[in-house]
C-alpha cells in the first residue's frame, strides 16, 4: 500500500511544528527560569500554586494586621510611660507635702501639681492615627472629659470611653487586643482625680488630706505598673507572631518556587536535544520533499 505524498507532507509538517513548539517552550523556560507560563503546562501544579498563593495573601494580610497591632501597643506603652513619670513626680510631691512645710512651699507644690494634672489629662487623651487610644472602641471621641472652675483649673475628670477592646486577627486561629483594657482606662481618670485631691490638699495646707491623696496615688501607681507589664507581654506576643509569619511566608515562597521554577540544567539538556531533533527533522523533510512522482512509482 502506498501512502499519498500529501499525507506524508502533512505528517512531516505536524512533527516539525510540534518540535518547534517544544523548542520555544524550553527556550522560554531557560530565559525566565519558570517552567509554567500557561495553565495547560501543568494543570495540577497550577492548582497547587493557586492554593499556595491564596494562603500567602492571607499571611500577608495577617502580617499587616500584626504590624498595626504592634504600633497600637507601642503607642499605648509610650503614653503609659509618660503618665508613669507624672505619677512618680506626684508621689514625690505627696511625700514632701505630708511633711512639715510652710504654706508658701505647699502652694508651690500645688502649682506644680496643677501642671501635672494638665499633663495627665493630655496624655489620657493621646491619639494615634486619629484615634483616642485609651477610649476602648469609642475611638472617635476623647477618652477623658473634665470640669474646670472659673479660673480654668481642672476640678474633676470623667471617663467618656467604653470598656470594650478591638481584637485584631494575627492568624486563622488567633487574635489580640493591643489596646489597654477598660480597667486601665478608667484608672487613668482615677489618677487625674487623685492628682486633683493632692493639689487641693496642698493648697489648703492640709497634711492629713495630702496623706489620703497619697494612698490613692499609690493605687494608681500600682495600676500603671501592671498596665505597663501587660503591654510588654502583648508586644512580646505580637513580635513572636511576626517571626512566625515571616517563617511561614518564606516556606510558602519556597513551595511556590518548587512548583513553578524550572530545573535549568535538565531544561538546557532537553532544549539541546529538541534543537537537534528539530534540525534533523528539517533536514529529513527537505530530503523527502525532493522526491518526485517517478520516485514513488519506482
Amino acid at each position: 500500500m502506498r501512502v499519498a505524498s500529501s499525507t506524508i507532507s502533512d505528517n512531516i509538517v505536524r512533527q516539525i511544528q510540534l518540535l518547534s513548539n517544544q523548542q520555544g517552550k524550553l527556550q522560554n523556560q531557560v530565559a525566565t527560569g519558570q517552567r509554567i507560563s500557561q495553565p495547560e503546562d501543568d494543570p495540577a501544579a497550577v492548582g497547587r500554586v493557586l492554593n499556595l498563593e491564596t494562603e500567602r495573601r492571607h499571611v500577608t494580610q495577617y502580617a499587616s494586621n500584626t504590624s498595626k497591632a504592634l504600633e497600637i501597643a507601642q503607642a499605648s506603652f509610650s503614653g503609659l510611660q509618660g503618665i508613669k513619670k507624672i505619677s512618680d513626680r506626684a508621689g514625690e510631691l505627696g511625700t514632701l507635702g505630708a511633711g512639715v512645710l510652710g504654706p508658701d512651699a505647699m502652694k508651690a507644690y500645688a502649682t506644680e501639681t496643677d501642671q501635672l494634672i494638665e499633663q495627665a489629662f493630655q496624655a489620657a487623651n493621646t491619639r494615634f492615627n486619629g484615634n483616642y487610644i485609651y477610649a476602648g472602641t469609642s475611638v472617635s471621641a476623647p477618652a477623658v472629659t473634665v470640669v474646670r472652675d472659673i479660673n480654668g483649673k481642672i476640678t474633676s475628670a470623667t471617663y467618656a470611653g467604653d470598656t470594650a477592646q478591638a481584637a485584631i486577627p494575627l492568624s486563622e486561629a488567633a487574635s489580640i487586643t493591643p489596646s489597654t483594657n477598660g480597667t486601665t482606662n478608667a484608672g487613668l481618670v482615677a489618677f487625674i482625680n487623685n492628682l486633683v485631691a493632692l493639689r487641693d490638699a496642698l493648697n489648703t495646707g492640709n497634711t492629713a488630706a495630702v496623706s489620703t491623696a497619697q494612698v490613692g496615688l499609690n493605687t494608681s501607681e500600682d495600676l500603671l505598673v501592671s498596665a505597663l507589664a501587660d503591654n510588654g507581654g502583648v508586644q512580646t506576643r505580637i513580635e513572636a507572631s511576626q517571626a512566625q509569619q515571616a517563617d511561614r511566608t518564606t516556606s510558602l515562597d519556597q513551595l511556590i518556587s518548587a512548583e513553578t521554577s524550572a530545573d535549568l540544567p535538565a531544561t538546557i539538556v532537553k532544549l539541546n536535544q529538541t534543537q537537534t531533533a528539530y534540525q534533523a527533522a528539517l533536514q529529513s523533510a527537505s530530503n523527502i520533499m525532493k522526491l518526485s512522482l517517478l520516485d514513488y512509482i519506482r
